[in-house]
């Protein structure tokens, strides 16, 4: 899902939720989100990230738990190059 905005769109609604984190493009077209919160405002993000900017068309969100990193803000990174 690259060429919409959707990196730049993800982080300015983490950023008004208050959610830390970061996004970035992979390799192969999809988007990665690491989002850190309280459980219901990571909800909003996640129903958020269904719909996506205007120009999007989001297949489906793929959510799974993994350990907080104790980020601080939220920030879009680096596309993930090609190992």
């Amino acid at each position: 899902m690259q060429g919409v905005g959707y990196r730049a769109w993800t982080k300015r609604t983490a950023q008004s939720l208050g959610v830390s984190g970061w996004v970035r493009n992979l390799t192969d077209g999809r988007v990665e989100i690491h989002a850190e919160g309280h459980p219901e405002v990571l909800d909003k993000l996640a129903f958020a990230c269904e719909e996506g900017p205007s120009f999007a068309k989001v297949q489906r969100v793929i959510i799974k738990e993994h350990p907080n990193c104790n980020l601080i803000e939220f920030d879009q990174v680096a596309t993930v190059s090609p190992t």
